[in-house]
């Protein structure tokens, strides 16, 4: 009799692993794959709705399209999770599995930040990504903020790239000259993985004029007003405020046992949770050492989960150690890419490499979501 493998979540690491198995081990497993959702898309995508050059309809790929031999996906909403007897509620029915596995993603908590939802704009999500095209679309000129409003975020160098795209439409708009760009954000420095692809950030922001205000954190904004108040006490005034949303795992999980301090956390190497044949991987899992939340290590991730389940049923050799390796494409504008090659894991500290942006690396970016299209829903 197949086993059943239940996946929680069709982003990076759920499509990634539903067709490793699919590919690898039809024959012995049977997989079913949850989302809320209708459709995928790549989360740079919103990126392109946001400046107008893509509508949301057209980045969008139907979970309809998947046909991997051995995988159903079924679009349903998950209320409840029991990982001891990994069991699944969800708004139409209920699924045992064999094998639980969550990858889920991260919700955004956007009224976690007074005054956020009311008068800011943000991009992680279509719908928003739209509504600041619009606004864009109107703005004729004045201060623009971009504030990361919490740790941890999905994609590291996306707010940054935020930035460098607003410079360029800005830019080709020909009022670059009357806005004024300031970044502010927690954390010690841009991208923070090693202090070189750091640097290759700072010089961004400040060759194009961005000011950079590091280990500043907006607390609340006050729409009327336009002013963004800061956990410093000061205050900062905008006429277009950019926020990155507060990250949180989606509720189920909370009242399943899962999550511990907000995220779920695994046995790094192989992605397991504490319950027996339970993974967590993606953006939802969290481990004593940091991986960027990012698809690409959501997919290599998946890999090693595949890997595990079919070691566990086979009784083969387990695969190597999850080493959370990728490689992360980020757009700087006018058509040029920087391309960053890290292992958080393999080491005793996280080694990535430095390459400078390039047209050539925005090929190879469109390459990345050609191959990821074809591979998971055969377009």
């Amino acid at each position: 009799m197949k086993r059943h493998v239940l996946i929680l979540g069709a982003g990076f690491a759920g499509l990634e692993l539903a067709t490793r198995l699919s590919e690898t081990v039809p024959d012995a497993v049977r997989v079913t794959l949850l989302d809320r959702n209708d459709s995928f898309y790549f989360g740079f995508s919103k990126l392109e709705v946001m400046l107008g050059r893509e509508s949301a309809d057209a980045v969008r790929m139907p979970y309809r399209d998947i046909a991997k031999e051995g995988v159903e996906f079924r679009q349903e909403r998950v209320v409840g999770i029991d990982p001891v007897a990994r069991r699944v509620a969800t708004d139409v029915g209920v699924h045992d599995a064999d094998f639980l596995v969550v990858a889920m993603g991260a919700d955004y908590d956007m009224a976690a930040t007074p005054g956020f939802e009311a008068g800011g704009h943000e991009y992680y999500t279509l719908a928003g990504a739209t509504r600041l095209r619009d606004a864009l679309g109107e703005f004729e000129g004045g201060r623009v903020l971009v504030s990361v409003l919490g740790q941890p975020f999905k994609c590291p160098p996306a707010p940054f790239e935020g930035s460098f795209l607003l410079h360029e439409h800005f830019t080709r708009q020909g009022i670059r000259d009357a806005v004024q760009m300031a970044t502010t954000f927690p954390m010690q420095r841009p991208v923070p993985v090693t202090g070189e692809v750091s640097q290759m950030f700072r010089e961004g922001l400040a060759a194009r004029g961005i000011e950079e205000l590091s280990q500043q954190l907006v607390t609340s904004i006050d729409p009327a007003a336009r002013v963004a108040h800061l956990k410093s006490g000061e205050t900062m005034p905008y006429d277009l405020f950019v926020g990155i949303p507060v990250h949180r795992a989606p509720d189920p999980l909370a009242a399943s046992g899962l999550a511990v301090d907000g995220w779920v956390p695994v046995d790094q190497t192989t992605l397991r949770t504490r319950f027996p044949n339970v993974y967590a991987l993606g953006d939802v899992s969290s481990g004593p050492r940091t991986v960027a939340k990012a698809g690409i290590f959501a997919e290599s991730a998946a890999s090693v989960v595949a890997g595990d389940i079919t070691a566990e049923i086979s009784g083969e050799e387990p695969p190597a150690p999850y080493e959370g390796w990728g490689i992360c494409y980020a757009e700087f504008g006018d058509g040029l890419v920087s391309k960053v090659e890290v292992n958080f894991l393999r080491g005793p500290s996280p080694v990535a490499a430095r390459n400078e942006p390039s047209p050539a690396y925005a090929a190879e970016k469109a390459e990345f979501a050609a191959t990821r299209r074809a591979r998971w829903f055969g377009a």
